[in-house]
């Protein structure tokens, strides 16, 4: 992969839930561009990591095969929910502890000010940062990404941290 990646974040659509026996992780770069790039993350039968760059029409034949999936576990939730209630599932469900309006709000307070905040970074780190804690990319995949040392990536990522600790205090 080359080292041109648009400037945008990484895609927006909200984080799916999967089977269990999916053997692959599906998303995207720069979807707000002009040139968005598509991903695909799996490990092998040596469980070691790849991460490959794949067409548009790949990328949207994989995400229907998640919708579907998703709902069919959807489905099997909903059967479950109705049909087998134990009294351990139901214990379960009572001592979760709710979180409170004034929690949520909080958190959300937070979150608007963490993303305000890695917009203000420099796009570098900025992208980095991104593809690190929300693309979950390891150092090394950042770096064959960027074509630079993975020591540099980490460097990057360390001073944006900083800089983001500095802002949000």
């Amino acid at each position: 992969m080359d080292a041109i990646h648009p400037k945008n974040n990484i895609d927006p659509r909200p984080k799916r839930r999967r089977d269990k026996d999916n053997p692959y992780e599906i998303f995207t770069v720069g979807i707000e561009t002009d040139a968005p790039r598509y991903y695909i993350r799996f490990k092998d039968g040596f469980r070691v990591e790849h991460c490959l760059e794949i067409p548009k029409e790949l990328f949207d034949l994989l995400d229907s095969f998640e919708l579907d999936d998703l709902s069919f576990l959807n489905e099997w939730d909903r059967h479950l929910e109705q049909s087998e209630q134990t009294e351990a599932t139901l214990m379960a469900r009572a001592t979760q502890r709710r979180e409170s309006v004034e929690e949520e709000v909080f958190r959300h307070i937070e979150i608007e000010m963490l993303h305000k905040a890695i917009a203000t970074l420099p796009e570098v780190q900025q992208r980095r940062v991104l593809l690190y804690y929300f693309g979950n990319l390891t150092y090394q995949e950042i770096a064959d990404l960027d074509g630079c040392s993975k020591v540099a990536v980490k460097y990057t990522i360390d001073k944006a941290l900083a800089s983001l600790k500095k802002i949000i205090e």
